[in-house]
């Protein structure tokens, strides 16, 4: 078992999607699961604020180190509105178009366990990591506060051997986003010219670590048709005709699927309501062209691949 604490925003993780299989052209999956437990209490943070809350859970997986924020730099528009409101609407755009432009495989949204609770925890079953999205960048707003954050950016789950590390465990700190002026949790709306993000060592966190992050590996898929056993959803063929199949022991949990073109248009949206282990689609009425198809569950929780339609 390996425990890694950082004191800077956390860095390089895995290629990961959320109940998604690489696709054929990638390196085969490994498979994780992903824990975030809240250690936020008055003693280390100086108070619990009325309404402590987490934001839902965001897992991006990408191709490129500090790809969505950086310590030191400027927040995108997708971490201002995450870290201030907790709205994901801007930072789902920004993964969206690095999946189009090959950088990103995924961005996943998972709900916490006990969403209105300081010391809630989220938990994400069986991500698939492909190797060449080998980072990955999980985040979610302290809330209530100005502009404050958790991150763990561009983890890498590799050690020194180039081996996949079977346990981790890091230490997760609380960051601003460098867009608001307030001090304190529940400071009032002060926005300011963004300076860079930074670590919030001083009051009312204090520096201390406000959460822990485990990665326990759990299998590997292999890139054969016949692999069996994957509780991930899996959409194939891809690219395809725009006939395809989502597949996995979690299609029955599917609430609906949502597909955009590349301008973020939304072209197609589907009710779901099965209780087998594969859904067939028709979208063949769709330009040929590259699509976003966003896997919506009952239980909250988003993942979103890239399709292609020849």
């Amino acid at each position: 078992m390996k425990k890694i604490t950082f004191c800077f925003l956390l860095l390089s993780f895995i290629n990961s999607m959320s109940w998604s299989q690489c696709d054929e052209s990638q390196n085969g999956d490994l498979v994780y699961n992903i824990d975030f437990q809240s250690t936020w209490n008055a003693t280390e943070h100086s108070s619990i604020p009325a309404g402590a809350h987490w934001s839902d859970l965001v897992i991006i997986s990408h191709s490129i180190p500090n790809q969505f924020l950086e310590v030191g730099e400027n927040a995108s528009q997708g971490i201002k509105d995450l870290a201030e409101l907790g709205n994901n609407a801007a930072i789902d755009w920004e993964v969206f178009t690095a999946i189009n432009q090959g950088t990103a495989h995924s961005i996943n949204i998972v709900p916490f366990n006990t969403p209105n609770n300081a010391t809630a925890s989220a938990t994400i079953q069986q991500i698939a990591i492909c190797t060449e999205f080998r980072y990955l960048t999980i985040l979610s707003m302290v809330a209530p506060s100005p502009d404050w954050f958790i991150a763990a950016n561009s983890v890498e789950i590799i050690d020194t051997n180039g081996q996949w590390i079977d346990f981790l465990e890091l230490d997760v700190y609380a960051y601003d986003a460098g867009t608001d002026n307030g001090t304190d949790y529940d400071s009032p709306n002060s926005p300011n010219t963004p300076v860079g993000i930074s670590l919030i060592s001083g009051f009312p966190l204090n520096g201390n670590k406000i959460g822990t992050l485990t990665f326990d590996f759990e299998f590997e898929l292999l890139s054969t048709p016949n692999f069996e056993a994957s509780k991930t959803l899996k959409i194939a063929p891809n690219p395809s005709k725009g006939h395809i199949s989502i597949n996995g022991d979690n299609v029955a949990n599917l609430q609906s699927v949502k597909v955009y073109n590349i301008l973020g248009s939304l072209v197609k949206d589907i009710l779901v309501n099965t209780k087998e282990s594969a859904l067939n689609l028709d979208l063949s009425a769709l330009n040929k062209g590259i699509y976003l198809v966003k896997l919506n569950t009952k239980n909250g929780e988003t993942t979103t691949q890239k399709l292609i339609i020849e």
